[in-house]
C-alpha cells in the first residue's frame, strides 16, 4: 500500500509517499481501504513540532523525540471496510465507516486496522468520504470542549466562539446551534460569508478592532484556534463563565459518541462539512503548505482513495 511518512519534525517536505505492506486485521480488528482524511492544525502541529515552551518537551516526550514514533500520520478516516477480523460482530465488509485514531495515528494511508470498539462507526449515509472525514476533527474537538464547558446546562447559554473559521471554530459554531446557544463569531472579515452561510448574526472583525472594544458578557468563550488567553477574555466572562482553549494541556478525548453525534446532526441536515479544499494523495506536501499559512476556511481534505 502507498502511505506517507513523516521522516523527522519539519517543514513540509519532511514528509514522503512510500510503499509498506498492506495490513492484516486481528481477530477484533476491520481492515478499512481508506478513501479520504484531512490536514488539520494538529497535523502541521506535529508534524513541524509547530509548540511552544514546556509543551514542546510535553510533545517530545509523547510522539518522538526527534521524529514521531508512528511515522503514518493522521487521525481522522473515512473508507469502506475490506475485511473483518474473526470475533468482529459490529462491521460488515463493503459497510462505509468513519473515525478516529488519536495517537495511534496512521490515516494517511490507503489501509488502516482498528479495533471495532475503537471509535469507528458505520458513515452518515447522506455523506460523501470526503464530507465524513471532513465533519470529524473540528466536530469532535467541538463537541469535547464545549461539553465540558457545560453548553448544556441552561437555555439560550450565550456562547463566544473565537476563531470561528477554522475547522473547530466553524464546527463549534453548529454544535452550538445545536443546543440553541446565543452564539457570538469572532474571525476576520474574510470569514463573513461563511458565517453567514451557518447562520451567525452576531459576528465580531477582529481586523476591524472589534474584539477588543467588545464589552458583553457571555457563559462561554471558546478559543478555537489557540490565540487567545483566559487573561485576554477574563472581562468577557460572566461571574461563573467558563474560558476553554485548544491550546493547552487539556487534549480533546475521543469517544465513539461523539461521532454518533455528529453523525446524527448530518443525517438531520443541522450539520454542514466545510471543506475548504480538497488535495489528491501525492499532493500532501502542497496540502500542508496550505495549511501552513493558516487561512483555510474549514478543512483540508486528502484524497487517498
Amino acid at each position: 500500500m502507498k502511505a506517507i511518512i513523516c521522516q523527522k519534525y519539519g517543514p513540509p517536505e519532511v514528509l514522503k509517499i512510500v510503499t509498506l505492506p498492506k495490513p492484516v486485521p486481528n481477530d477484533d480488528e476491520i481492515l478499512v481501504k481508506i478513501m479520504a482524511t484531512t490536514i488539520n492544525s494538529a497535523d502541521v502541529r506535529i508534524r513541524g513540532l509547530k509548540v511552544e515552551g514546556i509543551m514542546k518537551l510535553v510533545m517530545r516526550l509523547v510522539i518522538g523525540f526527534n521524529k514521531p514514533r508512528k511515522s503514518i500520520l493522521g487521525t481522522v478516516f473515512s473508507g469502506c471496510v475490506e475485511a473483518v477480523g474473526s470475533k468482529v460482530t459490529r462491521f460488515k465488509i463493503g459497510e462505509n465507516v468513519f473515525g478516529m485514531t488519536g495517537l495511534t495515528f496512521g490515516s494517511n494511508a490507503e489501509y488502516i486496522t482498528i479495533n471495532e470498539n475503537k471509535p469507528v462507526i458505520t458513515a452518515p449515509k447522506n455523506a460523501s468520504f470526503e464530507e465524513s472525514a471532513a465533519i470529524i476533527f473540528g466536530g469532535q474537538s467541538a463537541i469535547y470542549f464545549l461539553e465540558k464547558a457545560g453548553i448544556a446546562r441552561k437555555q439560550n447559554i450565550k456562547v463566544l466562539i473565537y476563531g470561528a473559521t477554522g475547522s473547530v471554530g466553524a464546527a463549534a459554531v453548529q454544535i452550538a446551534h445545536s443546543y440553541n446557544a446565543d452564539i457570538t463569531a469572532v474571525c476576520s472579515t474574510r470569514g463573513k460569508a461563511l458565517m453567514e452561510k451557518l447562520g451567525v448574526k452576531k459576528v465580531l472583525f477582529y481586523d476591524q478592532g472589534e474584539f477588543e472594544e467588545h464589552t458583553s458578557k457571555y457563559d462561554i468563550v471558546f478559543d478555537a484556534v489557540g490565540k487567545a488567553s483566559k487573561k485576554k477574555c477574563r472581562s468577557l466572562l460572566e461571574k461563573d463563565g467558563v474560558f476553554k482553549t485548544v491550546e493547552g494541556m487539556d487534549v480533546a478525548s475521543e469517544s465513539t459518541s461523539q461521532l454518533e453525534k455528529l453523525k446524527e446532526l448530518f443525517e438531520m441536515e443541522r450539520y454542514d462539512a466545510i471543506i475548504d479544499k480538497v488535495f489528491p494523495m501525492d499532493q500532501v506536501v502542497e496540502a500542508h503548505r496550505y495549511v501552513d499559512q493558516g487561512h483555510k476556511k474549514g478543512n483540508v481534505v486528502l484524497r487517498i482513495g
